[in-house]
């Protein structure tokens, strides 16, 4: 039996359930997830591995006419993320109108010029009538090699998708061993996972000026005590944004720290003592260095 491998990248505008979609194919939780537009920030890599091929798919930004520093290094990385890979999967909400920023990222598909799927997502929220009109609309703008509605949530023909992607794939090698689930360390999820639930504690404003930071993440008692120690920065944009996250007598920012560290337990099995710190940064998403608060690839914050 041959052995397929490549990358695959995951493009589509804010809130398509991209990292919904990655999440479902990989049977575990990799990138964060909340109801907020441009939960996720930098690209990450996540590896599905099965007897006959390995795929690793590459989740992006969610494509957007950048605004502040932020977004230009955000779709910096979307643009990086096609670069060398075997397929571009762009997905689009079923659900909702197409708009420009699928347009672009059709575009960007195009532009790649190599395979690429249309992957209708949530089609558990529409009439299945629906999608062929909206299918057309898409075909009228770029050739993809295929169509295929999917639901990440209720992962109706996600199947069908992992055998598609594996089709298209070249014949190689591994490129990582067979239970690497991400390429990214433990402190950087961890992160992650403390910003997930910044995310879904905030509304409007806030969560697009939050930033976390890892300044600790210490294994020294993993063996001896069970435990890690994780103490994080929060930064915010505004003072009064320290004030809502921190909520009155500090009730708010204790709830957060409680779900992010069950969280970490959960995917450490072993005991976290979270520390959690808020700071203002004024205007931090429009200074030089912004990819040191979001992307792990460049290094520790000054």
């Amino acid at each position: 039996m041959s052995f397929r491998s490549g990358f695959v990248t995951l493009l589509g505008r804010p809130n398509t359930g991209k990292s919904t979609l990655l999440n479902a194919l990989l049977g575990a939780k990799v990138a964060i997830v909340s109801p907020r537009p441009q939960t996720t920030r930098t690209r990450l890599q996540g590896v599905l591995t099965r007897e006959n091929a390995q795929i690793v798919f590459v989740d992006t930004p969610g494509v957007h006419r950048p605004a502040s520093r932020l977004g230009e290094k955000m779709m910096q990385g979307v643009t990086e993320a096609l670069e060398g890979v075997d397929l571009a999967l762009v997905v689009v909400d079923a659900s909702r109108a197409p708009n420009e920023e699928d347009r672009q990222a059709v575009e960007l598909a195009r532009r790649f010029g190599g395979a690429s799927f249309l992957l209708l997502n949530k089609i558990d929220r529409i009439a299945k009538p629906a999608l062929l009109p909206l299918i057309e609309q898409f075909r009228q703008q770029h050739s993809f090699d295929e169509f295929l509605p999917i639901s990440a949530l209720t992962r109706e023909n996600l199947k069908l998708l992992e055998e598609k992607i594996i089709e298209q794939l070249p014949e190689g090698p591994a490129y990582f061993p067979a239970d690497t689930l991400t390429d990214q360390p433990l402190r950087f999820l961890a992160g992650e996972i403390v910003r997930e639930k910044l995310f879904c504690e905030t509304r409007e404003e806030v969560p697009y000026g939050i930033a976390v930071v890892i300044d600790t993440f210490d294994e020294a008692e993993a063996e001896s005590r069970n435990l890690v120690r994780v103490h994080a920065t929060i930064f915010v944009e505004k003072e009064s944004h320290k004030g809502i996250l921190i909520g009155g007598q500090g009730a708010r920012l204790k709830r957060i720290g409680r779900e992010a560290r069950q969280e970490l337990e959960a995917l450490l099995g072993r005991r976290v003592y979270l520390e959690l710190f808020v700071k203002t940064r004024a205007d931090w998403r429009r200074q030089a260095g912004v990819e040191r608060l979001v992307d792990w690839r460049h290094g520790e914050p000054a």
